[in-house]
């Protein structure tokens, strides 16, 4: 070493010596960012264009098809001008939902390498923003199975998963990600990733994203005939079904075709998770392929989006029409007023087959927009829904012991909400529970409190604090008590209506 080189290495050593320890704990590790690989040529890398460019694919679909609680997802991956529609039918039934992660997953497409890579800490960005890795699950995952691993190489340039992220960005909050690519050099690598994904979950509320498409270049018409059959075998539920429709397929030698199925690791995992997590209800949400865009005949590729979806009420029968709702709401206002001013109920003979289901309502009366009166049953008993509206209106009238009874002169000003409620339905995880969507009844021993699915709406909660005030206000719990595994939680739907 020369000592002109000398003299600055060590002034370099001696000066690291007087620096302020106080500017190396001010300082942050850097997260690692991967940038978009694809932006500008499969989507636009304008923030303001692909905003637009989602907006319009979703409002081309019109309504959401399922009611139902979706666990897993087959997307497209393809550039936005062929895929894009179909996607959309499939983000669309997110639209409302809330989950803590979305685990993607892709057969890569650009390495090809011995095992499974989970993507395991940082961000992934997009024109429209960041989104961070769900690093706990991403390392528990890593340390399951020596298959499992993390190889950055294998994510920074292919497309396959990065194309989901602007969607999901448009149609979800608050949500972080786990990103999956499968080597493609063990055929069972499939049920490690299944097995692994369902051992780790536990007390999350997850999405299972299969990122592939369908047939690879036959004509047009074999095009649709080969997706036909590998959707059958999605539909199914069936692994075995789907391999052995792929295997037909692949058998027939159709011109060009290359493959049926280029996410087929994706699309098993995700079928088993589901099924794991309960998904009974599968359903093609919308299919199409490149020549429906282009009109080209030849070439083809086949797009699909399907859903997983878990019944959130086996057997209950809801979903009133106007007329039915009415009803109910008459014989709500009908009861109160008869029992306030001659001090009994009135009979009722309906034969409405709807208005006959043993189902639990609650009857909500506001004075001038006022809480004047809430009493409801949760389960279902012997008498019909009608019945039961009867009986929960007078007793909102006159037994809430937080209001003195309903008097005379308050009769005209007023109003009535009824809502009717599905059979409750214990849950593993307090964060299983949808805003919006579920009631929460919350159990321990003899304490026991609830809140209708509109609480947590018409004052603007968070999840939290929604689950903090049941525990607090109205099981007689400590707010936290939700996350205690002692703890009982059910969760229910309401179809809610009123009359002013």
């Amino acid at each position: 070493m020369s000592k002109k080189l000398y003299a600055v290495s060590l002034s370099i050593i001696i000066l690291s010596f007087f620096i302020s320890p106080y500017s190396f704990s001010k300082s942050k590790p850097q997260i690692k960012k991967r940038a978009p690989a694809v932006a500008g040529s499969f989507y636009p890398a304008n923030k303001d264009g692909l905003s637009t460019l989602i907006d319009r694919f979703l409002e081309n679909v019109k309504t959401t098809q399922v009611k139902e609680d979706i666990v897993a997802m087959v997307a497209p991956h393809a550039g936005y001008t062929y895929s894009g529609q179909v996607a959309a039918y499939g983000y669309k039934e997110l639209i409302g939902e809330n989950f803590d992660t979305i685990i993607l997953i892709g057969n890569g497409h650009k390495e090809a390498f011995d095992g499974i890579s989970v993507y395991k800490h940082g961000v992934w960005q997009t024109p429209l923003g960041d989104v961070q890795i769900d690093s706990d699950l991403a390392e528990k995952l890593i340390k399951s199975n020596p298959r499992i691993m993390f190889r950055g190489s294998a994510h920074n340039y292919d497309h396959i998963l990065e194309v989901q992220l602007p969607f999901l960005q448009k149609t979800l909050k608050n949500f972080k990600i786990v990103p999956i690519v499968f080597g493609n050099q063990n055929k069972d690598d499939y049920k490690i990733l299944a097995k692994a994904i369902l051992d780790n979950i536990k007390g999350k509320k997850v999405l299972i994203i299969a990122s592939s498409d369908l047939s690879h270049y036959p004509s047009y018409e074999d095009s649709k005939a080969a997706d036909s059959k590998t959707i059958e075998g999605i539909l199914s539920g069936d692994v075995a079904k789907l391999e052995d429709n792929i295997s037909a397929l692949t058998k027939q030698y159709i011109p060009n075709a290359v493959t049926f199925a280029c996410g087929d690791d994706a699309i098993k995992t995700a079928m088993l998770v589901a099924k794991g997590l309960g998904a009974t209800d599968i359903k093609l949400l919308g299919r199409a392929n490149s020549g429906d865009v282009t009109g080209g005949k030849y070439h083809i590729v086949g797009y699909a989006s399907i859903g997983f979806f878990k019944p959130l009420n086996k057997g209950v029968e809801m979903g009133l029409n106007k007329e039915e709702q009415e009803k109910l709401l008459e014989i709500a206002q009908k009861t109160v007023e008869d029992y306030v001013k001659h001090g009994k109920k009135p009979e009722f003979n309906i034969t409405d087959p709807a208005l006959n289901q043993k189902l639990g309502a609650f009857v909500t009366l506001k004075l001038n927009g006022m809480l004047r009166g809430c009493i409801g049953r949760f389960s279902p008993t012997s008498i019909p829904l009608y019945q039961v509206v009867s009986q929960m209106a007078v007793a909102a009238a006159v037994q809430d012991p937080r209001f003195p009874p309903v008097t005379k002169d308050e009769l005209k000003n007023i109003t009535y909400e009824i809502s009717v409620l599905s059979v409750p339905e214990k849950i593993n995880s307090w964060q299983d529970v949808v805003l919006g969507k579920h009631g929460v009844i919350v159990s321990d021993g003899l304490n026991r409190g609830v809140f209708l699915p509109q609480v947590a709406t018409e004052f603007n909660m968070n999840r939290e604090a929604f689950l903090a005030e049941i525990c607090s206000q109205k099981a007689g719990l400590p707010r936290d008590c939700y996350k205690d595994p002692k703890v009982e939680l059910q969760v229910f739907t309401a179809q809610v209506f009123g009359k002013e």
